[in-house]
């Protein structure tokens, strides 16, 4: 069930003036002492008024809703929403400009870029890395509160071939446990997920052998158990002894989370463990100015890294029919990917930092919003 939008007010003048000072600050402490900066100089005098709207993934909702809270404190002229209605449905509420901004796990392909480009978008679509957070292979289990999974278990428990916990393939790997023989209960996300599509991707790269199916923003597979949103997918597998399913890490609440194999360890989900990853993480096209999606690479992942991660990219456009929408979007989303925003979400939300160069790829992308 989708969730209620979380609004906040907020507003200009002197307050504007201190936001974009302190996000300017901010973004050349993660720059390392780099000359760029997530703040645009046309909009450093500009007001920061207006209603904006967001709508998309909802494994980002804790931290959108904690960058509104913040946005809000220094800028209290505004009014800024954002409906977490799933990655595919703010991607298309963006295309048909439903929505000023969007937030998926999913980045945008070409095709959504050229439909943009004909309906909601007038300018350039942008897109950059906002939100990177461990997806925890969560588990209701009573009796189990330690659990190694390989790529290879998961896959074949998401594909219906490994049917009880008890199975030979999940006791190598947990010598010492006592597992029952209970069903085993694959629990998916129905709606178009950009979280399907990561985990999906993980499995494909890292169980190539075992999981044949393109990764995709819908589920593949028939069978198990389907919810609607991260919170139906955590509902699911808290109503179920025996159910497992795949969720943002920051929003399993009290469910068990198995560690991960990463080489010859198995990896316990934290920030710092899936920060590690966008350490190899390659843009899908290096020659764009605007379309900053990355490649993860999964399936090699190396000792210490959390492999299943997902990456949620901000997508706005460079043109909009209004300055202040303009100059609002851009001054949110500047403090969204700032050093203090990535901290406000990484305590809210257990999310990682954005590393250097993804800072650096907010600020370029940023820079292409007009608010004159």
């Amino acid at each position: 069930m989708t969730r209620s939008t979380r609004s906040r007010k907020v507003l200009t003048g002197t307050a504007a003036l201190a936001l974009t000072f302190a996000m300017t600050a901010c973004a050349a402490g993660n720059e390392g002492g780099s000359d760029s900066s997530t703040s645009g100089s046309s909009s450093d005098s500009a007001a920061v008024s207006g209603t904006i709207k967001g709508a998309g993934a909802s494994s980002m909702e804790k931290a959108q809703n904690e960058w509104i809270a913040k946005f809000t404190e220094v800028a209290p002229d505004a009014t800024v929403e954002y409906a977490p209605d799933g990655s595919g449905t703010g991607r298309e509420k963006f295309i048909n400009g439903a929505v000023s901004f969007a937030g998926t796990d999913s980045a945008m392909d070409d095709e959504e870029i050229a439909a943009a480009k004909k309906k909601g978008c007038t300018g350039d679509t942008i897109q950059f890395p906002i939100y990177v957070s461990p997806i925890a292979v969560a588990y209701n289990l009573k009796g189990v509160d330690d659990l190694n999974l390989s790529a290879e278990v998961i896959a074949d428990i998401f594909s219906g071939k490994i049917k009880t916990w008890n199975d030979p393939a999940i006791a190598k790997d947990n010598k010492g446990v006592k597992l029952p023989s209970t069903k085993i209960t694959p629990v998916n996300r129905s709606d178009e997920s950009g979280t399907s599509k990561n985990f999906s991707s993980y499995l494909a790269e890292a169980a190539p052998k075992k999981w044949t199916h393109e990764p995709d923003d819908v589920w593949p597979i028939k069978g198990g158990e389907a919810a609607k949103g991260t919170s139906g997918v955590v509902d699911t597998i808290g109503a179920g002894e025996g159910n497992i399913g795949y969720a943002d890490a920051s929003q399993i609440g009290d469910l068990k989370a198995a560690k991960i194999k990463a080489g010859k360890e198995f990896i316990e989900y934290s920030p710092q463990a899936a920060a590690k990853i966008l350490e190899s993480a390659k843009r899908v096209d290096e020659t764009s100015k605007s379309n900053y999606a990355v490649k993860l690479d999964r399936g090699n992942a190396g000792e210490g890294v959390y492999p299943v991660v997902l990456v949620s990219y901000a997508v706005a456009c460079s043109e909009y029919k209004d300055p202040e929408t303009a100059n609002t979007v851009k001054s949110y989303l500047e403090y969204a990917v700032s050093a203090e925003g990535q901290k406000a979400s990484t305590e809210a939300a257990g999310s990682a930092p954005l590393s250097e160069a993804a800072t650096k790829s907010a600020s370029d992308a940023l820079g292409l919003i007009k608010t004159d």
